[in-house]
């Protein structure tokens, strides 16, 4: 009895003795912890302050060089926010006045992110400058590349387009950097710019939604056909690339989780169907990707129609050719087309005055140090630029990043050997390597909280797919986003949507 009391004494001061070892480590990991908080917290604190008190900005001077953006797109934002403006006098061109995160713009229309959230204010990274940065809110409607002339229509308003604006202002530039992106391709598909929805602006996520619920709206009426009802429950989704699948993945998920509560008995009848003219979808992802996607489509009661091409869209109906030759007449409420791009006609107008050499009608030809083939002391990324790369928004934000950063360098050398006149166009190439791409890999929304990721590692791609996939895909994208703001804004969206759904209502 005695030694079983002396042996659990022992074990007992074993215990404190192992605890007492732990405690101070356990303290030491607290103090870590705490610490990172602290300097996390400090961190935040102090962008915000930042970003709402800006410091004094350098007004204009005459003796810098002129240097123009045109856009606001993923190049051109790109560039203002690496640019340093000690060098330039920069001028920013574009109708709207705000950067929008496209990969997030499916999300918008069905009220899981707020559209503003995805918006950032131009003006706010023109502020944080060094040197005073001036915007036009206007279109770029032409082009002297010999008196290196731009011709600006201001539009603010819906009646100042209906009326033409108020006339075009002319401004000078030294040099131009062309980023305006491009616009829908309807491939000359009549009735589609009547009647489909496009998504490449934020005004297109509101058009969907408002198109959405009405049908939705105009479905629960009791005195319509079967038909009608029908045909106003079956939403269509044209294309069968990323924002073609992540559309679809939204809707079903909208579909999901806040239709079947509040609209039981019309959510049942609710039918989306994908068209791809290809072989499959996705044709840029890996075969196991493509797999995941069908079946999970299958899964969620997605129908996909491959092989099959849109010939003509009607105000309630669109005509398919289908993979034997036929054609279809389909009824539907709602035809989103999310197919490729084509030129803006602005890069239509620049090509024209260089012919000889701007041979592709798809948009302007540039060397590898982006440089528009022909022309002098003009820049051309992003979608309008035909660089051998495809239309990507990391590519137009590597591109944004490498002429920045090529600009500066080169500005910053000139001011060290007061050359005040040095050709930065030539200079570039002389002292610089040219543009390469690196692929960052491809992401894609499915629907069902699952993602797919195809990315590069060494000399192989890894694939993966699932809800794992989905948390690295908001990760990835949060990462990418602009600013903090608007980074809090996504996660506040996700959070609301989280515990009191999507807003159903049709604005």
């Amino acid at each position: 009895m005695a030694v079983s009391r002396y042996a659990q004494r022992m074990a007992m001061s074993t215990l404190r003795e192992e605890s007492a070892k732990r405690t101070p480590r356990m303290r030491k990991v607290k103090r870590v912890v705490y610490g990172a908080a602290l300097l996390g917290a400090t961190y935040t604190g102090w962008l915000m302050y930042r970003n709402r008190n800006p410091a004094e900005q350098q007004a204009f001077d005459p003796s810098k060089k002129t240097l123009v953006l045109l856009g606001t797109g993923w190049g051109s934002t790109t560039v203002l926010k690496n640019l340093d403006t000690e060098h330039f006098n920069v001028v920013v061109v574009s109708p709207r006045n705000y950067f929008l995160f496209t990969p997030l713009l499916p999300s918008c229309t069905v009220g899981t992110i707020e559209n503003r959230s995805i918006m950032e204010p131009v003006r706010l990274l023109m502020r944080h400058k060094s040197r005073e940065v001036k915007f036009y809110e206007a279109e770029c409607t032409d082009i002297d590349a010999d008196r290196k002339e731009l011709t600006l229509v201001r539009r603010t308003s819906t009646e100042d387009a209906a009326k033409g604006s108020d006339g075009p202002v002319k401004i000078s530039y030294d040099y131009l950097v062309v980023g305006v992106g491009g616009t829908v391709n309807t491939f000359g598909t009549p009735g589609v710019e009547e009647h489909a929805c496009f998504l490449k602006e934020i005004g297109d996520a509101r058009k969907i939604r408002r198109q959405l619920m009405d049908s939705i709206e105009s479905a629960a009426f009791d005195n319509i056909s079967d038909a009608e009802r029908e045909r106003l429950l079956h939403m269509v989704v044209v294309g069968g690339g990323p924002t073609g699948i992540e559309y679809a993945g939204e809707l079903h998920d909208f579909l999901q989780d806040d239709l079947s509560q509040w609209y039981p008995e019309l959510a049942k009848k609710i039918r989306i169907t994908l068209v791809e003219a290809l072989p499959n979808v996705l044709p840029a992802f890996d075969k196991k990707l493509i797999d995941y996607t069908q079946s999970t489509f299958d899964e969620n009661r997605i129908t996909i129609l491959t092989r099959t091409m849109v010939k003509e869209v009607k105000e309630k109906s669109f005509i398919v050719q289908n993979p034997d030759g036929s054609r279809s007449d389909i009824p539907y409420g709602l035809l989103v087309w999310a197919t490729g791009i084509k030129a803006q006609p602005v890069v239509n107008r620049i090509r024209a005055q260089f012919g000889e050499v701007q041979t592709n009608g798809r948009g302007l030809l540039v060397d590898e140090y982006l440089r528009v083939k022909g022309a002098r002391d003009i820049w051309a990324l992003g979608d309008c630029a035909l660089s051998g790369y495809a239309p990507l928004a990391q590519v137009a934000s590597q591109q944004g990043k490498w002429l920045a950063r090529r600009l500066n360098s080169v500005a910053a050398q000139a001011a060290r050997e007061n050359k005040n006149d040095a050709d930065m166009f030539a200079l570039i190439e002389e002292k610089s390597r040219p543009f390469k791409y690196s692929s960052q890999g491809s992401l894609a929304y499915i629907g069902s909280e699952k993602a797919i990721a195809d990315l590069p590692f060494f000399n192989r791609n890894i694939t993966a797919g699932g809800v794992a996939t989905f948390w690295f895909w908001k990760s990835a994208y949060l990462n990418e986003l602009f600013s903090l703001r608007n980074s809090t804004l996504v996660v506040s969206d996700w959070v609301k949507r989280f515990f009191f759904g999507r807003d159903i209502s049709r604005e």
